[in-house]
């Protein structure tokens, strides 16, 4: 079982570094899916192991060829610690169930949003040092 965490762990690294995905949008399908965990197992294992390691190795690259913004980053940041807190709140009171729905849903609107963004233009990349 050790080598199939080692595996699951490795697999989304390389998403991430790749396509800067957030890990918790492979890991948490992995681990219910492919591990048999309930959707609010998955969900605090995921938080869990994103802690440490959230894309450091990834990060320290794209920040080497100038393709991070610090500010908006850190600003982001500190939204997420409270944004998260009060999100785990809600998940917390919700059935393993409805909190998978919702995490369906979630998805659906992620890849309908990303495969409308495809059809334009491109944006303003805003790095910064």
């Amino acid at each position: 079982m050790d080598f199939l965490y080692a595996a699951i762990g490795f697999v989304v690294g390389v998403l991430v570094g790749f396509m800067g995905v957030g890990g918790g949008v492979v890991l948490i399908p992995l681990f219910a899916y492919v591990l048999h965990m309930n959707q609010h197992l998955a969900q605090g294992t995921s938080l869990f192991l994103q802690l440490p390691p959230l894309g450091l190795g990834a990060l320290l690259l794209y920040r080497k060829k100038g393709q991070v913004n610090l500010i908006a980053g850190s600003i982001c940041a500190l939204g997420m610690l409270f944004g998260g807190y009060f999100g785990s709140r809600i998940a917390i009171g919700l059935s393993s169930k409805s909190l998978r729905e919702w995490f369906g849903v979630f998805l659906i609107v992620a890849a309908v949003m990303l495969w409308n963004k495809s059809e334009s233009g491109p944006i303003a990349t805003g790095a910064t040092e």
